[in-house]
């Protein structure tokens, strides 16, 4: 009978990730952090929270969709707003009516969200790691302490840019929909027998709005200017990984989610551009999406970019960064031409 991985005594763990790496051609301390990931989803989605929450973002396109070719270190999360603040939205409601009403439930959001995660999050994790015996730790992070850290202690290192950290970033201004169940597994399964590796079944978001979250969010910095903060780059890859996949006809042509996306962010995520104007949303996915940055920007890009490469964050063969943009250019030619027809 196959041994639990998280079972095994240190030195074990270690040689089965360098027999996996030897077998994958992935760098062993990309494999650990893997499991880990993979260990968390199963955790949050066996718990009674999976009622109520969705997994998203770069990790859900890699992990259960599998049409990303990079290696997706943290967990993007959404906990159902309708759950968080329903004397707020008043049940099935999940958009304010208005501008100040929005502002009324964002506040409520982040007061509420920090609490949710430290008095119902975090203690299913830590029950899990001390039932198990597992040697890691749990802390709130973030500056608005909307994110749960994981950390674990490293069996194998690699540059540094990915670090031995699983950090869950939680959201609480939408409903996570569409999604549906989704079975994932480790990527060091089937690398290594004799041993058995986590599997998780989360609650994932649709491609479609995995999409339009990301072409607006890119769409944003184009429109400002500049990259704020840095890993920044997968956006990008992710895009037009989506465009070489067989969901990218579905999803741009999907218009509901499009403009939902919109709507939402409309409401929650009001930005200025470099000009001072406000970001327009709708029109962005109307025909009017730009997501392929100029000057400083692209010059910020291309560096994070770079620091994805060093630490063999790509899983697969990764496209010059020139190419990257090229095709995120043709990403958005073609999203905008479905728009208009």
């Amino acid at each position: 009978m196959a041994e639990a991985y998280f079972a095994l005594s240190a030195a074990d763990r270690a040689e089965v990730l360098e027999v996996g790496r030897a077998s994958s051609g992935r760098p062993a301390h990309l494999l650990e952090k893997d499991l880990w990931v993979v260990w968390t989803l199963d955790t949050l989605f066996r718990s009674p929270l999976s009622d109520d929450l969705t997994f998203k973002g770069g990790t859900s396109l890699s992990k259960a969709y599998r049409i990303i070719d990079r290696f997706s270190e943290d967990l993007d999360l959404t906990y159902d707003i309708r759950r968080l603040i329903p004397d707020l939205t008043g049940g099935d409601t999940f958009l304010p009516a208005n501008r100040s009403q929005a502002s009324k439930w964002t506040k409520a959001v982040r007061d509420r969200l920090p609490h949710w995660i430290a008095e119902t999050v975090q203690p299913v994790l830590q029950q899990a790691l001390d039932r198990q015996q597992l040697d890691a730790s749990l802390a709130i992070a973030g500056a608005a302490n909307d994110q749960l850290l994981l950390r674990y202690p490293p069996t194998k290192r690699g540059t540094g840019y990915v670090a031995p950290v699983i950090t869950m970033e939680f959201g609480g201004r939408s409903t996570g929909e569409p999604h549906a169940k989704m079975a994932i597994s480790c990527d060091i399964d089937g690398h290594v027998t004799g041993v058995s590796f986590p599997t998780a079944t989360p609650v994932v978001m649709s491609v479609a709005r995995t999409f339009w979250e990301k072409a607006t969010a890119t769409h944003v910095y184009c429109a400002q200017g500049r990259i704020r903060g840095e890993r920044y780059a997968r956006h990008w890859h992710d895009l037009a990984a989506i465009m070489r996949s067989e969901h990218f006809k579905a999803a741009i042509e999907n218009r509901d989610v499009a403009q939902a996306v919109a709507d939402h962010k409309s409401h929650f995520f009001s930005e200025k551009d470099a000009a001072g104007g406000e970001v327009d949303y709708r029109a962005a996915v109307r025909g009017d999406l730009h997501i392929v940055p100029e000057g400083p920007a692209r010059t910020a890009l291309e560096a994070d970019y770079a620091r994805m490469l060093d630490d063999q964050v790509m899983v697969g063969d990764a496209l010059p960064f020139d190419e990257l943009m090229a095709t995120c250019q043709d990403v958005a030619l073609r999203a905008n031409a479905a728009a208009v027809q």
